[in-house]
Parts: structure tokens; C-alpha cells; sequence
């Protein structure tokens, strides 16, 4: 009678093999992932030449002359520290333009954020010409910004325009401090309502229609239906429409300028902060101090989307 006892592990060829291939399959993935980025390099390198030689040295230059009191004749230049953002904080000039900014924002995004969004659900709705109707609403967006505001220069003419006339009034829009900043935005609402249409109703395409279809069988109206249903799923969408248009609200400058006939409007009602800081540079020929304008301008700009995303991510985790 024979007994067999295994005293240990039993080892083949496998067993052995198993760790020399896993180390061979990480360094083959390992070799691709550094050939995919090299390849990638090469498609990313000129985008970021350019960003590099249009963005990045602009911002580093622009930043160094705010230190100078640099002019636009080429004269010697000098090293001044800080005095022209202690300048700029004491010209009242630049708060009075950054308030104009502030004040055309406050105008323009609400009313641009729920326009676009009625558009968009008119347009989503509509079974018949639905392509015209969405050329409609998309086509002035693709005209460009001096083409827009001349148009809406003549509209607004008290003599010859259209708006007073149908309106049946008599207003100087482009000459009263009352108005003028007015006509800027409806020209603005006009012009680029379109793109945030768009994007809203990409967004409304997107919802499943079995939500709708269960929402109806279990008694919500239209109403009920927007409310639980299209705004919640379009929270997101709100958020960055409203993002992108506080800061393309802020930077306002062609339709400001061109409509006012590059002047800064009535009394100055429309001159906006890039607008005087253009003025600073190329009519007062004060480069450094138009610099330092600018960088300021820059860190708000930079703040007020730093806030939106911080904002945007504590919503998210909030919702989680």
C-alpha cells in the first residue's frame, strides 16, 4: 500500500511565467502611454505656440509695463512700483467705468439667460418650420459686432429709426444718460441671445421624452412638467450660460463703443472699463498706466470665474 503526500505548492511552467509577463505587459503599457503623448505633443504643440505668443507674453509684458511709466511714443522708459494701481485705485474714472460694467452685466444676464431659454423651448416645441424658426433666433449671432450695433444705431435714430416709431415715442436713445445704456443692452440682447439658445436647447433635445411621457400619464400639466422636470435637468446648462455671459458682459466694449460713435456716450454713461482703459493707452498714450488698468481688470475677471466654479462645485457635492 502506497500513500503520496504533497509537502508543498505545486510549481509549472505558469506559475513561474505569470510574473515575467505581468512585468512585460506594464512596461508595453507603459511604452504606449509615453507614444500616445508624444504623438499628442505634436497635435497640441502649435495651439499651444500660439497661446504662448498671444496670451501668455501679452499677459507677462502687459504686467511689466504696469510696473513703468511707459507711453505709447516709445520714449525712455522708467521703473515706478506701484503707483499707477495706486493711481488707478484713486481715479474715479476707473470705478465709475467698472460700476457701467457692473451695471450693464446686471442688465444683461438675467434677462439674456431667461430669453434664450423661452426661445429655446418655443423652438423645441414648434412642429412646423421648426429650421426657420431656430434660423431666426441663431442668425443675428453670426453677424458681427459692428454690423449688429450700426444696425441698431440707425433703429434707435430718433429721426429715421424704427423703435420710436413703433413704440409711438419720442426718445433720444443715444443721447440721454437715461436710455443710452439701455440701448446698448437691447442691442446686445439682439445680438447674442442666439448662441445661449443654442446651447439651451442642445440641452432640451437631450432629456428623455419617457419622463414627459410618465410625468403626463401621472396627471402634471405643462407647468408641473417644466418645473420637476426641464429646469432641474437644466440646472447645469443655466449655470454655464450664466458663467460665459457674466464674462462676456463684463469685457462689453464694440457694440458700447461703435453705437455711441467711439465716443463714451452721454456724459460718459457708456464707457465701460475696457473702453477706458483704450483711452488710457492709445488717446492719453499712458501705456503703463493703461497696463495696470488692465491687470486689475484681469483679477476681476479672473475672481468672478474662480467664484463660479467654486460655487459649481459645492452645488455638485451638495447634491451627491
Amino acid at each position: 500500500m502506497t500513500t503520496s503526500a504533497q509537502t508543498g505548492p505545486q510549481t509549472g511552467p505558469q506559475t513561474v511565467l505569470a510574473p515575467a509577463r505581468a512585468r512585460t505587459a506594464a512596461a508595453g503599457a507603459t511604452v504606449r502611454r509615453r507614444q500616445g503623448f508624444q504623438h499628442g505633443a505634436w497635435f497640441v504643440a502649435p495651439f499651444l505656440v500660439l497661446f504662448a505668443l498671444f496670451v501668455i507674453w501679452p499677459l507677462l509684458r502687459g504686467l511689466y509695463l504696469s510696473f513703468t511709466d511707459a507711453n505709447i511714443s516709445g520714449d525712455a522708459t522708467s521703473f515706478i512700483g506701484l503707483d499707477n494701481y495706486r493711481e488707478a485705485l484713486d481715479d474715479p474714472l476707473v470705478w465709475e467705468s467698472l460700476g457701467h460694467s457692473a451695471y450693464f452685466t446686471l442688465l444683461v444676464v438675467p434677462c439674456i439667460t431667461v430669453l434664450a431659454f423661452l426661445l429655446a423651448m418655443l423652438a423645441h416645441h414648434i412642429e412646423r418650420g421648426t429650421w426657420l424658426w431656430r434660423l431666426c433666433f441663431f442668425a443675428p449671432f453670426l453677424l458681427p459686432s459692428t454690423v449688429a450695433a450700426n444696425l441698431w444705431q440707425w433703429l434707435f435714430n430718433p429721426g429715421t429709426g424704427m423703435v420710436n416709431h413703433v413704440l409711438g415715442i419720442e426718445t433720444a436713445w443715444l443721447t440721454d444718460t437715461s436710455y443710452a445704456m439701455l440701448a446698448v443692452v437691447v442691442c446686445t440682447l439682439w445680438w447674442t441671445v442666439g448662441f445661449s439658445f443654442l446651447l439651451y436647447l442642445a440641452a432640451l433635445q437631450g432629456i428623455p421624452a419617457h419622463l414627459y411621457e410618465a410625468a403626463r400619464l401621472d396627471g402634471a400639466n405643462a407647468w408641473h412638467r417644466m418645473v420637476h422636470i426641464t429646469l432641474p435637468l437644466l440646472r447645469h446648462i443655466t449655470g454655464l450660460v450664466v458663467a460665459l455671459q457674466i464674462l462676456a458682459s463684463l469685457q462689453v466694449f464694440d457694440q458700447a463703443v461703435v453705437m455711441m460713435d467711439f465716443l463714451p456716450g452721454p456724459e460718459g454713461s457708456t464707457r465701460t472699463f475696457v473702453q477706458y482703459t483704450l483711452e488710457e493707452g492709445f488717446t492719453s498714450y499712458r501705456v503703463g498706466y493703461a497696463s495696470a488698468i488692465s491687470i486689475i481688470f484681469f483679477v476681476i475677471i479672473a475672481a468672478v470665474a474662480l467664484a463660479r466654479m467654486w460655487m459649481l462645485r459645492n452645488r455638485e457635492e451638495g447634491g451627491r
